[in-house]
This record gives C-alpha cells, structure tokens and sequence, in this order.
C-alpha cells in the first residue's frame, strides 16, 4: 500500500511525512513542486529512505498527477499542497488562485478518473484528504463563539478566499461524483521546519540577528495555535476514521495575541540565549502599519474531532513553544540555507535525476 501527499516539501507536509515514515512502513509519494516554501532539506533524513519518493511537479499537471497514480496505485492522496501566506496574497493573488483553486480541480478531476477505475473494493477503501484553514471561516469578535464546522465561509483576503473555493470544490466533487473526500480545517500552525516568514519563526530569527520584531498595528489579532506535530497526529486520525464527506476543525485549544506569541518567544530566548548587554529581546519589538483586511480573531472549535474520533493535541502552548523555539536554536544552518535559497542548490545536487 502507498499514500500520495502532496505539497509534502512544505511545513505541514514534510512534518507529515516525517511523522508518517517514524510510526509506519506505508511508502509516500511526495509530489511538490518546490516553490519557495518548499524545502527538501527538511526531509534529509530520509535521503535513501525508499519509502520516501520525491516527484518534483505541480497538482496542475493533470498528466503528471494522472501518471503517478496509475503507477503507484496509493490507497489515499492527503493534499497539503497550497500557495500559504496571507500577505503574498494580497500583492500577488494569481498564484494563489492558480494554485488553490485551478491546481485543486485538476488534482480532482485526476483523482476522481483513477478512483473511478479501481476495483470495487479498492475504491471503497480509498480516501482523498483535503487539508484546509480556519481562514475561511472570517473574522471572529471577542465574544464570539469559536468556529465549528457550520460557520458560514466569509473569507477576507485572496488566500482565505481560494482556499474557500478549494474547499468547495472538495465537497462538490463528494456531492456530485461520490468521491469519498474529507475535510480538515486547521488553526494556525507552529513548529520546526517553519518558513522564516511567519510570526513565530520569523520573531525568532530576527530576534537573533538584532532586528526589530515587527508586530501588526496593537498586536492583539488573537489566534488559536496548533503545534505542528499535533495536527500530523490529526490528520492520521481523519484519514483512519473520519466520515466520508465530513470536515473536521482541528485547534490546539490556544487562544494568544500575537503581541503576547511574541513577548513569550523574547522571554524564551532570554532565557535559553540571552542577549550579550544582558537585555530583554522584548527590547526589540517594534509596531508597523496593519495590513489590508486584516482579520481580528479566530478560533477553531475543536470538539467535533475530539467527541467522534477521539482526538486531541499533545501539547500545551506552553510545551510546544519552548520545543520549537529550541529547535531553531539546535539548527542554524536550516535557517541560513532558507534564507539565502542555498536549499535550492542542495535540491539540485540531491535530487537531479528524481
């Protein structure tokens, strides 16, 4: 048996693999296409693992996705792949529509020819996975009650609005064709391995360097965080036992500010690397113009998944910060190679004849 994963270079995908490959001898097709947030470094480890088969390609290729399927017949296709960050959206939305929207229905339209073609039992047993965001839900108010699966979708920015799109497309292609889909709608993630562009990562590596630490207009957008790892472990659990055509919301149960996400990274590195003029790194923290449609809160409701499958996440924030704020600390070279584009060279070296 084989699972295609798709987008499986990124931060979720990869840590899915590596968590996936660590509890089971089930091979992955990795299919990505290594735009700048992919990065196969993350998956050194597994460099002559043949379990782990590396496709560099994009979901949009209807003749590559089509063709990996036939030859690798895997039992699930997990889509992680997807154009992620808020702000790229808002300055260039093409490739987020391209990718989310167009990239999801040919990856469809290919997995639901293969589907169809697979004998009775086979086809019964399949399952394709679809991993979406809490972004699609809106904007909550501070009282608000936290997203279940039922909030109605208002999207605010150009990636929460094709991830919208994509989601609909997974729940028609179930409605319209029978093609036996699930649904994860997660909160925002935290771990290793995590683009330097986003908040956590981002504070960390800047605070190291000496710059500033820039935070949003006042700083209290609230987030539900989800340590990475978690969620790998949530996904497992939908994909065992979710039910066909269902969507499950998947949070950590953590609610923060983004001021207060930063002031609890300073105070970590104040203690696990403290600054040479014995400062506070909090020192560094600086205010910038808020973005466009900047949401004010989310929430992910993640009762559903707990009371049918049973699930819920390992860690604390607290547990779960200090793991990665760590982890950053434990592998400055992984932070160089991505922000000088060194992994794409190391790509090449390893990878040229995948």
């Amino acid at each position: 048996m084989t699972i295609l994963i798709t987008g499986a270079a990124g931060f979720i995908g990869a840590n899915f693999v590596l968590d996936w490959l660590a509890q089971s001898s089930e091979p992955v097709i990795n299919l990505d296409k290594l735009t700048y947030a992919g990065n196969l470094e993350t998956l050194a480890s597994l460099q002559g693992d043949a379990r782990h088969v590396f496709v560099q390609g994009d979901i949009g290729d209807s003749e590559l996705v089509s063709r990996l399927l036939v030859l690798h017949q895997p039992r699930a296709v997990l889509n992680f792949a997807a154009e992620s960050h808020v702000d790229r959206s808002i300055h260039s939305p093409e490739d987020f529509i391209q990718t989310n929207i167009v990239g999801t229905f040919r990856l469809l339209e290919a997995v639901r020819a293969y589907w169809g073609g697979l004998p009775e039992e086979a086809k019964a047993a399949f399952r394709f996975l679809h991993v979406s965001t809490d972004e699609v839900y809106g904007s909550l108010g501070k009282d608000e009650p936290a997203f279940t699966e039922t909030r109605r979708y208002e999207p605010n920015s150009p990636y929460s609005a094709s991830k919208a799109a994509s989601d609909h497309l997974v729940r028609a292609y179930h409605h319209t064709y029978g093609l036996p889909v699930l649904t994860t709608n997660c909160s925002n993630n935290y771990g290793p391995c995590h683009f330097p562009e986003k908040l956590i990562p981002l504070m960390i590596v800047n605070a190291l360097a000496g710059k500033a630490l820039p935070v949003y207009g006042d700083g209290l957008q609230v987030r539900d965080w989800l340590y990475v790892k978690d969620h790998c472990s949530a996904i497992r659990r939908v994909l065992e036992a979710g039910a066909l055509g269902e969507v499950y919301n998947v949070g950590g149960w953590n609610e923060k500010t983004n001021i207060e996400i930063v002031r609890t990274v300073c105070a970590l590195l104040d203690e696990l690397r403290p600054r040479a003029d014995g400062a506070s790194y909090a020192a560094q923290i600086t205010t910038v113009k808020d973005r466009p449609g900047h949401d004010r809160r989310y929430a992910i409701d993640a009762s559903k998944i707990e009371r049918e499958l049973s699930w819920r996440p390992a860690e604390t924030f607290e547990t779960g910060i200090r793991k990665t704020v760590q982890w950053y600390l434990d592998n400055p070279e992984w932070v160089a190679h991505v922000q000088s584009g060194a992994y794409r060279d190391w790509v090449q070296t390893q990878y040229a004849d995948a």
